[in-house]
This record gives C-alpha cells, structure tokens and sequence, in this order.
C-alpha cells in the first residue's frame, strides 16, 4: 500500500523512493547486471541483501512505478523490468557513482562501470538508456549498427574481475 509523500516537493518525493540505499542498490543491479529475477538479485548482491528486505524493495519500486513484475505462472520465477521512469534513474545512479569515485576508495572491478560511465558522458549515458528501453521495454535501438553500450560495461566489469 502506498502512504501519501511528505510533502509536494520534487526531491522530497524522489527521496521517498530512491532515498533507501537498498533501492538504489537493486537498481543497479538489475541496469548493470540484467538481474531480473529474485533468485538473481539474492544470489549476486554484493552487499548481501536478506530475502525480506529485497522482497520489500521490489514491492517498493513496483509499488512506485520504476519496476513492472510480469505475472508468473505456477513453477516459473517472476520477472522484473525497468519501466522508462526506472531508466530515467540511470543519470542519478551514474551521479552517484562518480561522487563515489571522487570521494570513496573501492574495489578496481567495483569502479570500472562508474569510471567507463563518467568518461564517456551524456553520450554514452543516453546510449546505455537506449540500450536498456530496448532490453526491458522492448524499444528498437535508434542505431542498431552502433554496438550496445551495456556491452562495453559488461567487458570492462568482466576484463576487470579477472585482473
């Protein structure tokens, strides 16, 4: 059940829902890793998220409109996508990560993602949200010949987990 925001500020209502570091996390991992089923998102989080708070944050961001849930039928997993306001978060994630670069030490394969997204700016931000509306939206690509930018993430986060 959704409670009535705080307030009708802008950013009192962003951080309503992007404010929990959970949220943001599950986020990233279904944008930078494709997770799109619970299993996934258990199983891969870094931080180690618990069954009962990552239930609750999909629910959350279902709830809030930045995650759709395809309806399973009995003995398949459900499945979560992005929906375009989900995408929309990829600049704030990216912000993020960059204040996080500037001002956090972390792991080399940890960074490689955020670093590779701050080099390449707007432009490759808007490549990889193209890349996602075509994965969870269904989108056709606007330059199918351009390779996918979620690609060169992918290959730097992998190239960099082996050093």
């Amino acid at each position: 059940m959704k409670s009535a925001p705080r307030s009708g500020c802008p950013i009192n209502q962003a951080v309503e829902v992007l404010g929990d570091p959970w949220a943001m996390l599950v986020l990233r991992d279904i944008m930078f890793g494709d997770r799109r089923h619970f299993r996934e998102l258990l199983l891969g989080s870094e931080e180690g998220i618990a069954a009962n708070i990552l239930s609750s944050r999909l629910r959350k961001l279902t709830d809030a409109g930045l995650l759709a849930r395809a309806d399973a039928r009995r003995g398949q997993r459900a499945a979560y996508s992005l929906t375009e306001a989900g995408i929309q978060t990829l600049p704030v994630i990216a912000a993020l990560a960059s204040w996080g670069l500037a001002h956090r030490d972390g792991e080399r394969r940890l960074r490689v993602r955020a670093e590779l997204l701050r080099a390449g700016g707007p432009e490759l931000l808007a490549r990889f949200m193209d890349d996602l509306r075509h994965l969870h939206l269904g989108v056709p690509r606007p330059d199918p010949h351009t390779p996918p930018a979620v690609d060169g993430l992918r290959s730097a986060y992998e190239a960099a987990s082996r050093e």
